[in-house]
């Protein structure tokens, strides 16, 4: 499937640099990704810049630290040199700093990575850790709230532990950073542009994350408006919104939208577009031989 990566590299690049959460390219399911994402770069989007920003919030209230020290002071400079695309080592970094300054003032800023390097290396049960690490510091982290609430119900399997504590925890983190998204002011080193493009992402994120956790409830007339937004607002579409949007449709018996979800889902080249014109033909015959739902 489409890497996440890419579906979040805008927003990543303009808030707080960084790798995101990468999906497989092969052998995409007939459900929601039930595994781990895999690691990928999506080479026609962005690098994200070295330096990262802080995180794109209301306010950081709450967040003290003793003043900043030389030693300290390198050392957050180290971390922010080593290139993004390095994650195993960025990671490592990014541990071995808050290990030796625990009560940094930067912790927001190497959680903020942590959450996207974790991911990216295919760690979602540590980004989970730490991004509630980073939201405990900073509640109003919108971009943190909306990938952990968007990757955990992804990256469920059969062998998931409280599975409805897990999808109600996603959809509370999704439903707080659309809450915060919308009243969040523009920080002065972005264009209006740039923060129209990052906060539409973060949207993107939480309405997808709000569609996996009904479709994974098995509500799918619930799913479809969700991954139906996802798909509107999201700067870069990933095809995994669509796949789930028209599986959705097809359970729900709309098998026309279903047919339009699949189309489009199969216009993206990569391990997804088989599946998706498979998924087409599929709809159609349903479509033929079923009555399609009202809506």
């Amino acid at each position: 499937m489409k890497s996440y990566l890419g579906a979040v590299a805008l927003a990543a690049a303009m808030l707080s640099a960084g790798a995101l959460v990468a999906q497989g390219q092969n052998n995409p399911p007939a459900t929601p990704p039930a595994t781990t994402p895999t690691p990928g770069q999506d080479p026609a989007k962005k690098t994200p810049a070295p330096d990262a920003a802080a995180p794109l919030t209301l306010d950081s209230a709450g967040v003290t630290a003793p003043p900043v020290n030389a030693e300290e002071d390198a050392a957050v400079k180290a971390f922010r040199d080593i290139p993004n695309t390095d994650m195993v080592k960025k990671n490592k970094a990014g541990e071995d700093f808050v290990q030796k300054y625990p009560q940094s003032r930067y912790r927001p800023e190497i959680y903020a990575w942590l959450v996207k390097g974790y991911l990216g290396t295919d760690q979602p049960d540590k980004m989970e850790i730490v991004g509630d690490q980073e939201l405990a510091l900073v509640p109003t982290d919108a971009q943190v709230l909306a990938i952990e609430g968007s990757t955990l119900p992804r990256a469920m399997s059969a062998s998931t532990p409280n599975p409805e504590k897990r999808l109600q925890k996603a959809e509370d983190y999704c439903k707080r950073a659309l809450d915060v998204v919308t009243t969040m002011p523009k920080p002065t080193n972005l264009t209006d542009q740039e923060f129209a493009t990052a906060k539409a992402q973060i949207t993107a994120m939480a309405y997808s994350g709000l569609g996996v956790v009904a479709f994974r409830r098995g509500k799918f007339a619930d799913a479809i408006p969700n991954f139906d937004q996802a798909t509107k607002i999201d700067p870069n579409p990933d095809p995994v919104n669509f796949y789930l949007l028209g599986l959705s449709n097809e359970k729900a018996s709309h098998f026309d939208d279903a047919v339009t979800a699949f189309t489009k889902c199969s216009t993206f080249p990569g391990g997804m577009q088989a599946t998706c014109k498979t998924k087409i033909d599929e709809a159609k015959k349903l479509g033929a031989t079923q009555l399609s739902a009202p809506k």
